[in-house]
């Protein structure tokens, strides 16, 4: 509907017309009844009419009409507030009234619901009406929270109360509903804050936090959420995320220190406060009254400034003549072009928690109770059940919802440590003799573990890789109180609780992937504002702190890297040894095990090397910004910031990094500029030794090292701040032991006399002919000496004999010398008494030798005619001996050089024209895995290779299975320094405007699923007699179709020609003729209210009209009315004899008038006024119900 022409009004008149006349229709203040207010004849009629407006035109539509309406008619003060006040405490059982105040809160709900600008849905009603209906929710929260005549929140708890009262098992999915939209009520109660930038007629008194708790705490709200709290996960399960909610409007911004202050210490924190304010104000007055004009000069002034060169510049006002400064200033700002300038992004205040809040002392005492009353009963309950839905995933878990979580647990855990401090200083200063522990850090304990853990490292990752700054920042602040808190557990002095700190350190410490993270974001900051910023520089600091602190008690820290044993492939070397050899360097597989060691040592923690990562200029750039704050900054942020400075300038000897122009002029106008730093401050003398150092040091290096003037106007790598620093370049030695070349083998089974001839063909190829000639000779000079020593030895026995007596003694010993001789010849080298001497093989160049050591094919080549080193490969450098073992004879030397010559004269050829290179391949070593410290004394290599069930077993091969042996998609972890593409700007918009469309999915099915049927309001005495003949009705109707069933059988009907025809059959042919299409009836009953719509349809009674429902709803939501507990009934036979028919009809639902089907075939028997009930439907499995969103996920494990 669209207002007509020549109209002012911003709603149309008709739908003005209809809210108004159901506002009028709801009730008024009667003059008889002295005054009070008196419903209408249909006040719950009504009540549910202005819901249905709501849902289906402004909701339906993404209009905001009828709110706009129902704020213009008052109908919150002037009506609902008055109905809820109708309800008193004594008639707890008055039905009526209690149905009245929950479709009062079920309008309240979205008329208070938090309104958001997204600038990509918003249409012209949402510019019209969001200014409005944000002051009118202010003014809602104004009337609820200060109504006179009843307690608003206090009836809300009432109207919730009867189903929390009902244990989990037993509540319906009604009850769940009414819980949740109580809380929600609540939720959006706290939520409500006047808008930015629009200024609130009314007195904000009335709507600051501290009216808000004091309501809160006056009406019994505050204990409420202390026993929700505290029995979540037992008793409730889905209101964990909505009182996480409640907890953070109630605390954000608030000051944990002061919180815990007594009224005197926040007397004098507050004039420490003022005076600090005042000092601050005197301060930026006194440059400007230095050069303040006087009565005297008021007079005009123009000047030229000289610039050299024979130019001037015209510049007017009498303060360009105080300083060269002002005059240069002046100039600046005359100039026509200035340079684009980017949006100014550093807001001191973040926007999403808005300004620090200020308490009252009734307040502040009332919020400091509930406070150390949720630590003590309900903080871990509460986190852990949050923390577990956060990880699940689930459907009513927002963005936001971590970031909140975040938020909460670094504020609730500052809170205990400041309460903690408190009661320390309260013992001491009584000098109490039972000085003990205040109390154990069990309280707390549930978000100090390590399943917590992992969810803050998987946030952090996320989000910074997602670039969600207001996440990480609420991640960085929590991570930083973690750490606190940690470290005050370590200092307790509690045995135990020092022995659980020490075990959170070192599994926090232990990854190296959370070192690289927090330097990632140190240095990586740009321009996210200053509570990003302060947070990411606040943890920067106790990292370190706590870090260096927890290193220096355990010297022996290990971290775990994710660098693998075998390194990637390295550089190319140098010219010369890739001609030699070019594939000799890739392979680390005959170095396994030194790799090992090596990756061993570097597990070691060194805290010097890890904090070199903070040197970068990067990282100094991000505190130099925060410090440019310096003005604004307290006492800690001060000293944070002056830490790191110092650990740079002088305990990392990096100064260099702080030689910048503008840094230098940031440090002196700290101290000697316009607006230094107050004396008065606790940091001023530390900060002003700070500067007086580096500026000493930094005079003294430029006369050291004059290159340093220019270099003070650049940024500095690693590279030149070393340098600058020590005056010469960084040396890099190589700490690995070389290795030799890579083994290699042939790809094709070949003779030897092929293998050497393909060797000597890759040599020749390369032009190393001169190796092979070397080999040649070196294999001609073995020959040589082995037949020398084989013709020795053959001729010693002859000499060494004795001398022959005569006759037939002296022939016997000659036949007998003979034949020994003989048996020596044909036994010649396989006497094992005897075995020639091995023959060192002798280099003539230093090339040759490095050759040996470094290139494959020669070292292949020696190989293939027998030639073997001294060393095992191991343990080979390159000084290491080759030799020919004495098992060669001069034969097998002879035939190894004739294949030389051979393959040199006639090298081989092969097909298609393939090198004699392209027939070899690396060898591949066996794999040797890393022998880690934490993995000493296993050893499972021993089972690697054994096959416990071969293929061809007993076990029979099925044809099914041949689908599960494909490989599966394994998810890798991404590895530090991988080349994986980067997404560019245009594909990380749209990967964040996908994710805001499903977070605007989840928010709408969020609210529009929060629907309960008014048919499940339980009767009143009165109705008892109609909800049995009803019932009656229904199981007459039954025992009708039952008999109908029986009389006309399950295969079919008889008709007019005798023959039967199956009912199946009968029933498809009608069907299409029909126009059968999903119907949306269930959506516009007339009542349905805000909570539990979809789920509790089911407790509506057995009728056919509901059970149709429930089938329709099944069908859209997984196609073939499968729910999750019915995945075993794969088998049912697809022609079950009337229910697939009888299931289908009761999936659809005909839009024209004429009976249905069912209805059809039993004419005969039911009337029709009852043709609609008559419908036989299958009764539907019941799904299960989670407080009215429909999912088919369940909570009930907890």
């Amino acid at each position: 509907m669209e207002p007509s022409e020549g109209t002012t009004d911003v709603v149309h008149p008709e739908v003005r017309a209809h809210i108004n006349s159901l506002v009028s229709a709801l009730g008024g203040f009667s003059a008889d009844d002295d005054g009070r207010y008196v419903l209408g004849d249909s006040a719950l009629e009504v009540l549910r009419d202005i819901k249905k407006w709501i849902r289906f035109y402004d909701e339906k539509t993404n209009r905001m009409d009828v709110a706009r309406c129902l704020a213009e008619a008052n109908i919150v003060d002037g009506d609902l507030l008055h109905i809820l006040a109708t309800w008193p405490e004594n008639e707890t059982d008055n039905k009526f009234r209690a149905r009245a105040a929950l479709a009062c809160f079920e309008i309240m709900v979205p008329l208070t619901w938090p309104l958001e600008r997204d600038r990509d849905q918003m249409t012209v009603n949402h510019h019209r009406h969001l200014p409005v209906l944000q002051l009118a929710q202010v003014g809602y929260k104004r009337a609820i929270i200060n109504f006179d005549a009843a307690q608003i929140l206090h009836t809300a708890v009432r109207v919730a109360l009867p189903s929390m009262a009902l244990s989990r098992s037993d509540r319906s999915g009604r009850d769940e509903g009414i819980i949740k939209l109580v809380l929600l009520f609540l939720r959006n109660i706290a939520m409500i804050s006047p808008p930015p930038g629009v200024q609130y007629d009314g007195d904000e008194s009335q709507i600051s936090r501290s009216a808000l708790i004091d309501a809160f705490s006056y009406q019994d709200i505050l204990l409420t959420l202390l026993t929700i709290a505290s029995n979540m996960g037992e008793d409730f399960n889905q209101e964990g995320v909505i009182i996480m909610e409640i907890i953070f409007h109630l605390v954000k911004r608030v000051d944990v220190t002061k919180l815990f202050m007594d009224d005197k210490q926040l007397g004098k924190a507050k004039s420490n406060e003022l005076t600090a304010m005042m000092n601050k104000e005197a301060a930026m007055h006194r440059p400007y009254n230095r050069k303040a004009p006087s009565r005297h000069n008021r007079w005009g002034t123009m000047i030229w400034v000289d610039r050299g060169d024979g130019k001037v510049s015209t510049v007017t006002g009498q303060d360009a003549l105080l300083d060269a400064a002002t005059r240069q200033h002046k100039m600046d700002n005359s100039k026509v072009y200035r340079p684009p300038r980017r949006p100014r992004k550093d807001d001191m205040e973040p926007k999403d928690l808005g300004p620090p809040v200020s308490l009252n002392s009734r307040a502040r005492q009332q919020l400091k109770s509930f406070v150390e009353e949720f630590l003590d009963s309900g903080f871990n309950p509460l986190f852990q059940h949050v923390r577990k839905k956060i990880d699940e995933q689930k459907d009513y878990i927002f963005e936001y919802h971590s970031r909140q979580f975040f938020y909460l647990v670094s504020w609730f855990l500052e809170a205990e440590r400041v309460r903690k401090k408190v009661a320390k200083d309260k013992a001491k200063s009584q000098k109490s003799t039972n000085v003990e522990d205040v109390g154990s850090f069990n309280l707390v304990a549930g978000v100090l573990n390590q399943q917590t853990f992992i969810t803050l490292n998987r946030a952090i990752g996320d989000s910074l890789e997602s670039k969600r700054w207001q996440e990480l920042c609420a991640a960085m602040r929590c991570f930083t109180q973690v750490l606190l808190t940690v470290q005050e557990m370590s200092e307790s002095g509690n045995e135990d609780d020092e022995e659980i700190a020490e075990n959170i350190l070192s599994r926090i410490f232990y990854e190296e992937e959370t070192h690289d993270r927090i330097a990632n974001i140190a240095r990586d900051y740009k321009d996210q504002g200053f509570e990003y910023l302060d947070a990411c520089t606040e943890l920067t600091h106790t990292y370190l702190r706590v870090l260096e602190s927890y290193s220096k008690q355990n010297v022996d820290m290990q971290v775990r890297s994710r660098r693998r044993v075998r390194k990637k492939k390295k550089a190319a070397n140098a010219a010369g040894e890739d001609e030699e050899n070019p594939v000799d360097e890739g392979d680390d597989s005959e170095n396994d095990q030194a790799n090992a060691e090596r990756t061993s040592r570097e597990r070691k923690f060194d805290f010097g090397r890890f904090v070199s990562r903070f040197t970068p200029q990067g990282v100094v750039d991000t505190f130099v910004k925060f410090t440019k704050y310096y003005t604004d900054l307290d006492d800690n942020q001060l000293k944070r910031a002056h830490r790191y400075f110092y650990r740079i300038a002088f305990k990392q000897n990096m100064s260099v990094m702080l030689f910048r122009v503008d840094i230098i002029q940031l440090f002196y106008s700290m101290i000697k500029g316009q607006e230094p730093l107050d004396k008065s401050c606790s940091m001023y003398k530390e900060w002003e030794e700070l500067v007086k150092q580096i500026l000493k040091k930094c005079i003294r290096k430029v006369e050291e090292r004059p290159q340093l003037i220019i270099e003070m106007l650049f940024s500095k790598i690693n590279a030149t701040a070393h340098y600058l620093e020590y005056g010469y370049e960084k040396q890099t030695i190589s700490t690995s032991q070389s290795k030799p070349a890579a083994e290699l083998e042939f790809k094709h089974l070949v003779d030897r006399d092929q293998q050497i001839a393909i060797v000597v063909g890759v040599l020749l190829d390369k032009n190393l002919a001169d190796h092979v000639n070397w080999l040649k000779g070196q294999l001609s000079a073995a020959e040589t000496e082995r037949r020398a020593w084989e013709a020795a030895e053959k001729a010693m026995p002859s000499v060494e004999g004795p001398p022959a007596e005569g006759g037939k003694k002296g022939d016997e010993s000659g036949a007998a010398s003979e034949g020994a001789n003989e048996g020596e010849q044909q036994n010649g080298e396989s006497s094992p008494t005897k075995e020639p001497p091995i023959i060192s093989i002798r280099t003539d160049t230093d090339a040759r030798r490095t050759a040996m050591f470094k290139n494959s094919h020669l070292r292949l080549l020696m190989k293939l005619v027998g030639i073997e080193h001294l060393v095992p490969s191991i343990e080979e450098t390159p000084e290491s001996a080759w030799i020919i073992p004495p098992h060669l004879t001069p034969d097998q030397l002879k035939e190894s050089i004739d294949l030389i010559n051979k393959a040199e004269f006639s090298p081989p050829t092969f097909e298609d024209g393939k090198l004699a290179e392209d027939q070899l391949r690396r060898k591949a070593a066996p794999r040797k895995k890393a022998v880690f410290d934490d993995e000493d004394g296993i050893n499972d290599d021993e089972d690697d290779d054994e096959i416990f069930f071969p293929a061809g077993g007993p076990t029979a091969r099925k044809v099914a299975d041949a689908d599960l042996e494909k490989p599966k998609k394994t998810r890798r972890r991404r590895r530090r320094g991988s080349e994986l593409p980067e997404l560019n700007d245009e594909e990380l918009a749209e990967k964040e405007r996908a994710r805001r469309e499903r977070e605007k999915a989840k928010a709408r099915r969020f609210k529009s699923e929060l629907f309960v049927h008014a048919s499940d309001d339980e009767s009143d005495d009165e109705d008892g007699a109609k909800w049995a003949e009803f019932y009656a009705n229904e199981e007459r109707i039954r025992a009708r179709q039952q008999a109908n069933a029986a009389r006309n059988g399950a295969a079919g009907v008889t008709t007019s020609e005798g023959k039967a025809e199956p009912v199946g059959e009968k029933l498809r042919e009608k069907r299409k003729a029909m126009v059968l299409v999903e119907s949306e009836s269930d959506s516009d009953n007339d009542d349905d209210l805000v909570l539990g719509r979809g789920d509790d349809s089911e407790e509506d009674g057995d009728g056919g009209g509901s059970s149709g429902t429930r089938g329709r709803k099944r069908s859209a939501g997984d196609g073939g009315g499968e729910d999750e507990e019915d995945d075993g009934d794969d088998d049912t036979p697809l022609s079950s004899p009337g229910g697939a028919n009888e299931a289908a009809s009761a999936k659809r639902r005909c839009l024209s008038k004429e009976p249905s089907v069912a209805a059809e075939e039993e004419g005969r028997d039911v009337d029709m006024e009852d043709a609609d009930d008559d419908v036989p439907a299958s009764k539907a499995t019941a799904r299960r119900r989670r407080a009215g969103f429909v999912v088919d996920s369940s909570d009930d494990e907890e």
